[in-house]
C-alpha cells in the first residue's frame, strides 16, 4: 500500500503536553514517521483538532447495550438487574447477536474506540444446547467488529456455576461448557482474524470453582494470552468466597496462579489492603468501569491505591450505560474526589494512558495505543469547536480533552491507516442509530 500522510493540528504523543502541527506518515497498517512542528503537505489528510492514539475499551459485554435506560424504573439491586441481563441473553442467536454487536461496535467507533475487549460468555443456545459450530456466538462477535472497522480481543469466558455449590439454571445454561476442560477444548477451536486476538476469562470466583481455575490459567499461559476476570464487584462475592474457601477472591486467584502481568482484574471495587498488595506486586492490571459501577451502585474502588501498589490502570464501558471512554477516564479521578473529598489524584496524561496504551496492553495489543514509529496506525481526532471545548487553550489542551470532551466530539477515527469515521460519520455503517434501534428491538424479551 502507498504511504499515507495525516496532518494533525495538535497531537498527544504520550507525555504531559500536546504538540502542534504533527505530521503522521503511515505505510500499510503501521506508523512510519511522527514529526511535530511540520508544515502541512497538500496531500495530507487534515485532522482538525487534537489527535490521540486510538481508545481501548478494555471491558465490554456487547449484548448489555440492549438494556440501556431500561432498568431504572423500579430501583432494585445489582442482583435484580442481573435478571434483566439473563432475559436478554436468553433471546440471543448468532444472527441477532451479530446485528447487536455490529451496531454497538459502530457506536464505539463513533466514540473513538479502536479496540474492544469483549468479555464473552453467551456461548450456547437455549437450555445450553450447542450450536453446530460450537463457537458460533464468538465468531459472530469477531465478524461484528470487522464490519464496524475496529479491533477486538475476544476474551472467551469460562462460566460453570451459579455460585458456590450451585448449578447453572434457566438462562445461565447457555453460558456453561460443563467443566473447564470442555471450555478449553471449545475455546481452542476459535478461528482467528487479522483484526482480532483471543484471550481467556474467568467470569468470577462465583462462576468457576477453585479446582477449575487452573485449567483456564494454563490455557492462557500456554498461548501467552490475556486473562481477565471480574473481581470483588459486590461485597456478597467476597462474603460467599470467604465462606466457601476461607480466602478472599483475590487470594484464591493468587493461589491458583491467575494473577500476573497478562492478567486484568475488572472492577476490584471491594478489595482489602492485602488484596491490593497481591494485585500490585503481581503487576495485574485493574480495569475500572466508572459509569457501570455507579449505574449499578457497586461503589467506588481504590484505583489510586492499586496503581500505587503496582497495578496498571485501564478502563471499560462494561454494561454500556453510556459508551464514552473520556467519561470513563475522568470518572476514575472524579470517583476518588468523592471518596476522599480531595482533588488531583490522577494527572490527565495518566488517565489518557489508561485509555490508550495501557488499555491496549491488557488486551494483548502492545503494538497499539501510541503515536510512535512502528505502532499500529490507530488514532482519533477530537474537534475543538463544540460547546464543550470551545475556548480550550494550547497550554491545557490535555486537561480539556480528558475533563471536558465527550464521545460526540470525536470527528475522525483511523484504524490500520483507514478512516473508519470521517467528519463525524461512520464510513461503513450508514445509520448507526437505526442499526442500534433495530438490533435492540430484535432481542428485547
Amino acid at each position: 500500500m502507498p504511504v499515507t500522510r495525516f496532518f494533525a493540528d495538535h497531537a498527544w504523543l504520550g507525555d504531559d503536553q500536546v504538540r502542534a502541527d504533527v505530521l503522521i506518515e503511515v505505510d500499510g497498517e503501521r506508523i512510519t514517521a511522527v514529526q511535530p512542528g511540520a508544515d502541512r503537505p497538500a496531500d495530507a489528510v487534515h485532522l482538525r483538532g487534537v489527535t490521540v492514539p486510538g481508545l481501548a475499551n478494555s471491558h465490554s459485554h456487547a449484548f448489555h447495550r440492549a438494556l440501556r435506560g431500561r432498568t431504572h424504573h423500579s430501583g432494585g439491586t445489582f442482583w435484580t438487574w442481573r435478571e434483566d441481563v439473563y432475559a436478554v441473553a436468553a433471546a440471543l442467536t448468532p444472527d441477532s447477536y451479530h446485528a447487536l454487536a455490529r451496531a454497538t461496535y459502530a457506536e464505539m467507533a463513533l466514540a473513538g474506540i479502536t479496540c474492544v475487549g469483549e468479555f464473552h460468555y453467551v456461548h450456547h443456545g437455549p437450555g445450553g444446547a450447542p450450536y453446530a459450530d460450537a463457537n458460533a456466538m464468538g465468531q459472530a462477535l469477531l465478524a461484528a467488529a470487522a464490519d464496524a472497522g475496529i479491533r477486538i480481543t475476544l476474551l472467551d469466558t469460562c462460566y460453570l456455576t451459579g455460585g458456590a455449590g450451585r448449578a447453572l439454571r434457566g438462562p445461565q445454561l447457555c453460558f456453561g461448557d460443563g467443566d473447564a476442560e470442555a471450555w478449553a477444548h471449545r475455546a481452542s477451536d476459535l478461528r482467528g482474524a487479522p483484526h482480532a486476538r483471543t484471550g481467556a476469562a474467568l467470569h468470577s470466583v462465583r462462576a468457576v470453582p477453585a479446582d477449575q481455575i487452573g485449567t483456564v490459567t494454563a490455557w492462557a499461559e500456554e498461548r501467552q494470552a490475556p486473562l481477565h476476570f471480574h473481581l470483588s464487584e459486590q461485597r456478597a462475592e467476597n462474603e460467599d468466597c470467604l465462606a466457601a474457601t476461607g480466602r478472599s477472591p483475590t487470594q484464591l486467584l493468587a493461589d491458583s496462579g491467575a494473577l500476573g502481568p497478562r492478567s486484568t482484574a475488572v472492577h476490584a471495587t471491594h478489595v482489602t489492603s492485602t488484596d491490593i498488595g497481591l494485585l500490585g506486586r503481581s503487576a495485574t492490571t485493574t480495569c475500572v468501569c466508572p459509569t457501570t459501577e455507579r449505574d449499578l451502585a457497586d461503589g467506588i474502588g481504590p484505583a489510586r491505591a492499586l496503581a500505587d501498589a503496582g497495578s496498571p490502570l485501564s478502563v471499560g464501558s462494561d454494561s454500556h450505560a453510556v459508551i464514552d471512554v473520556f467519561e470513563e477516564a475522568r470518572g476514575v479521578e472524579l470517583g476518588e474526589r468523592l471518596a476522599t473529598e480531595r482533588r488531583g489524584h490522577w494527572p490527565a496524561g495518566d488517565l489518557l494512558r489508561a485509555a490508550t496504551r495501557d488499555g491496549h496492553a491488557c488486551l494483548g495489543w502492545p503494538d497499539a495505543g501510541t503515536l510512535a514509529v512502528g505502532a499500529l496506525a490507530d488514532f482519533v481526532t477530537v474537534g475543538l469547536h463544540s460547546v464543550r471545548l470551545a475556548g480550550a487553550q494550547p497550554a491545557t489542551l490535555l486537561e480539556s480533552l480528558v475533563f471536558a470532551a465527550t464521545a460526540t466530539d470525536v470527528q475522525e477515527v483511523v484504524v490500520g491507516g483507514r478512516r473508519i469515521v470521517a467528519d463525524g460519520r461512520h464510513t461503513r455503517v450508514d445509520d448507526v442509530p437505526e442499526a442500534l434501534g433495530s438490533a435492540v428491538s430484535a432481542v428485547l424479551p
